[in-house]
């Protein structure tokens, strides 16, 4: 079956001038009425990509909305969900606005506890599970949430006593829908009629780097005023392709799968799982992405781990070429310098063909028109990097409570040390003591059921973002780093610990890196390596290794650590150079709510968790027994006590 048009144009209720004054609802059936047969998105089943068209989208949409209707979801009711990138994801999520309700994601790697928090402070009555895994994590809990939607339903029997009563499968969920759907196919019309854009669509959790994470709310205009305003400065064309794979929670994926596409047309392409993510990207090779800066870090260094496995004739190519590229890159992006004359254009055209092309067409960024980093700050060298490929890596700037994108860089003017200019729609303001604040038509309405919170954070219309930075005598702006971050040494010295941290994570072999200094006469690091990097740098050296733990405090791999810590401290001022540090045995990781979800170091609890030992860091010790806790693979947490050894870079 497929859905008659619906052509609900103008009748909008509250639809007002500007096109971004509508809704996703909305949007989705004005694509269904102009491009029926057009693709809306691709998912990978079975290693076959299955095409989903814009009037196939909204039938099923239409169902789920009427299923959820029949569950009892209705107006300002709560609909969370908890999956990775597919369908399912954002037919429930639309499905769940248009019944008139309000979504909320929740990361599907979180622990029973987090999911627990989102559930009972968004106060949801239904929540979308992918499989066994996020189920039991809903059920241990302890939130009593009214139904369970199952979409991937394998391994449900020994839930029989709760099958079709509080948990039921997604394909029951469309069939109840549609059957609702045939019966009453009006009241699916006039819900999509009768939506405000001024209604909350969706509840989405802040990073939490500092506490615990709020419940931003954004309605259907915050969401559309920011992809309306990214697509004035770039605009997307309908048969770009788009690959979905960041988390379903986090607004980054929210503004790219959800407004953007709607907004815009573009193709949208599901993975077919987790594991298969780069090998499905790769196929598609899509025309633009947005990744946090792990992401951006995690590709360079792959690809400079495969050249250093590669055969000496490949490897000098790929340094001559690279020789060229950046000499190339540079006098594009850093201000002041020369073009570059034509004999050097046609230098990089040439190491383009013969080097970098392979390169790209292998990671499949190939055809990559406009690659975007945003949730943290990433560091210069990997923006001269990826541009030295010939890869546009754009910075964007933004937060979860402006719907995550308010400054970014235009294709002709990008500058490694800034993050861009503000959307055309949005403003920004240095406060007197350094603090960014921000106001566009993209704001959030406020914190849920925190009152006190939104009236710190939004004060006149301005968003106090809690970052630290200064504009451009040209209008760029520039990120220090979260207020609560800066370090002081014991001094006066100011440094903010994301630039070294950058320089420090630019090396291949270092995987993440917390730098310590607040109050301190010079900063330390504690460092984990990069596992996958530095495994192979070992195996090339024939040093024996069993896990990990073991990997990281091999004597090789301190002293490999040593000369790369001293190459970024080469780059950096006197006072932002690190002068200890250890490689520590164990990672940092969310589960020991070390990181954020979306994998930014809480710095906090680090500092408190790792006391003693940088107690003993800045006493001129040599070694340190340190005790973690540690999660095994059946899930159990044992503590670990190892002897570590401090490195000195002097």
């Amino acid at each position: 079956m497929v859905l008659e048009p619906i052509a609900v144009g103008e009748e909008l209720t509250g639809r007002g001038r500007e096109p971004y004054e509508t809704t996703f609802p909305w949007l989705l059936a004005q694509r269904a009425r102009k491009s029926p047969q057009g693709t809306a998105f691709r998912w990978k089943r079975y290693g076959i990509w299955r095409r989903y068209t814009w009037s196939e989208y909204l039938e099923r949409v239409a169902w789920a909305s009427m299923g959820l209707r029949t569950l009892g979801l209705g107006e300002g009711d709560k609909a969370a969900f908890m999956t990775f990138n597919r369908p399912a994801w954002v037919i429930y999520e639309l499905g769940a606005q248009t019944a008139g309700g309000i979504s909320i994601g929740i990361y599907r790697d979180s622990l029973s506890d987090e999911v627990g928090y989102v559930l009972e402070r968004s106060d949801a009555k239904i929540v979308l599970v992918e499989g066994q895994e996020q189920l039991d994590r809903v059920l241990d809990s302890g939130v009593d949430v009214e139904r369970i939607i199952v979409d991937e339903a394998k391994g449900l029997h020994q839930y029989r006593d709760m099958l079709g009563k509080r948990i039921i499968t997604f394909g029951d969920l469309l069939t109840m829908g549609k059957r609702e759907y045939k019966a009453s196919p009006n009241t699916f019309k006039r819900m999509i009629v009768e939506a405000s854009p001024e209604k909350v669509c969706g509840f989405f959790t802040t990073s939490g780097t500092t506490g615990l994470p709020k419940l931003a709310m954004l309605t259907y205009k915050s969401m559309l005023a920011m992809a309306h305003q990214l697509n004035t400065l770039d605009p997307v064309g309908e048969k770009w392709e788009y690959v979905s794979f960041l988390p379903t929670a986090w607004i980054g994926e929210q503004m790219m799968s959800i407004s953007l596409h709607l907004l815009t047309g573009f193709r949208l392409n599901f993975p077919e799982s987790p594991h298969t993510v780069w090998r499905d990207f790769r196929e598609i090779a899509p025309h633009f992405l947005f990744s946090p800066p792990r992401v951006w870090e995690r590709l360079a260094k792959d690809i400079m781990a495969r050249i250093e496995d590669s055969d000496p004739l490949k490897k000098a190519a790929y340094r001559v070429a690279m020789w060229i590229g950046e000499r190339a890159a540079r006098s594009r992006l850093v201000r002041g310098r020369s073009k570059p004359t034509p004999l050097w254009r046609v230098l990089h055209y040439m190491a383009y063909w013969l080097a970098f092309r392979h390169i790209l067409d292998k990671n499949g960024l190939k055809r990559v028109r406009r690659a975007y980093t945003g949730g943290a700050m990433i560091a210069e060298d990997y923006v001269f990097y990826y541009h030295t490929l010939g890869v546009n890596l754009k910075q964007i700037y933004g937060q979860t409570e402006i719907a995550g994108i308010a400054v970014v860089h235009p294709d002709d003017d990008v500058r490694p040390d800034t993050v861009g200019k503000p959307l055309p729609l949005t403003e920004i303001r240095i406060s007197e003591d350094g603090e960014i604040l921000l106001r566009s038509p993209a704001l959030m309405v406020g914190y849920y059921k925190n009152e006190d919170a939104t009236r710190r954070t939004i004060v006149d219309g301005w968003l106090h973002t809690g970052d630290v930075g200064e504009l451009t005598s040209d209008g760029h702006l520039k990120i220090r780093d979260r207020a609560k971050e800066i370090i002081t040494l014991s001094d006066g010295t100011i440094v903010a610990p994301q630039i070294v941290q950058n320089k420090l994570k630019f090396s291949p072999y270092i995987g993440e890196a917390a730098i310590i200094g607040s109050g301190r006469p010079y900063l330390i690091a504690l460092l984990n390596i990069d596992f996958e990097i530095v495994s192979r740098w070992a195996e090339r050296r024939k040093i024996s290794f069993t896990s990990y733990s073991d990997l990281s405090q091999k004597p090789e791999v301190l002293n490999l650590l040593q000369r790369e810590v001293s190459r970024a401290n080469s780059r950096l001022p006197e006072k932002m150079r690190v002068k200890r540090f250890v490689s520590l045995f164990k990672e940092f990781h969310p589960d020991d709510e070390e990181m954020t979800r979306t994998r930014k170091l809480r710095r906090m609890v680090i500092e408190e968790r790792y006391a003693g030992l940088i107690d003993a860091m800045y006493n001129g010790e040599k070694e340190y027994e340190l005790t973690v806790v540690m999660r095994l693979e059946d899930g159990r947490r044992v503590p670990v006590t190892r002897r570590v050894r401090i490195m000195s870079t002097e």
